[in-house]
């Protein structure tokens, strides 16, 4: 479903409610089989680390890049969907998460300072960006300038997603693993 935000002209990608709630129970599913404790440990958080999850979803990857940050780093769990931000606010009070902070997105914004993340990582969402450059500029916002990114593919091709990337012109591609891309801002 798309919504339109009164006060900008861009279009945000939302699922409605019953959805939301069906992706989760998928997840809880999946994850039963194979933990996702099993995917963070790849993408090299370290403590310290300040760490956005953008397009956290039901907050399945939190409670572990919590644990990865430890007590001197931060996770920002960023969303559209309020559901999500629910979600990741009871994992915060259930595994005590004092380093998570949750954050609602408007549209391909948030409200986090600039340059001050360590990594971001963007996973099985990349494929319902709509307009990609917008949303890629925002997370160079985000990032610091020797940052990392990683972006799953999703539910679209290697090659649909590193044309996006490219064509932003803000992210540099530096590996690639079988499930995602690791990239570095472009100065």
């Amino acid at each position: 479903m798309k919504l339109k935000n009164k006060t900008s002209k861009k279009r945000m990608e939302k699922m409605p409610n019953f959805t939301f709630k069906m992706m989760t129970l998928m997840f809880k599913i999946f994850d039963f089989f194979k933990p996702v404790e099993n995917f963070i440990d790849t993408i090299d958080i370290k403590k310290g680390d300040t760490v956005i999850d953008y397009g956290c979803g039901p907050g399945r990857y939190i409670k572990k890049a919590s644990e990865n940050v430890g007590d001197n780093g931060k996770v920002y769990a960023v969303d559209v969907h309020e559901l999500a931000i629910r979600a990741v606010q009871n994992k915060e009070k259930k595994y005590n998460l004092y380093n998570v902070i949750p954050i609602l997105a408007d549209e391909y914004s948030c409200n986090i300072e600039d340059n001050v993340a360590d990594l971001i990582y963007t996973l099985d969402m990349f494929h319902i960006i709509k307009e990609p450059s917008p949303f890629l500029h925002e997370l160079k916002r985000l990032v610091k300038k020797e940052g990392i990114l990683i972006i799953e593919d999703g539910h679209q091709s290697r090659e649909k997603s590193k044309e996006k990337i490219e064509k932003s012109q803000t992210w540099k591609i530096i590996n690639e693993t079988d499930r995602y891309l690791k990239c570095k801002p472009i100065k």
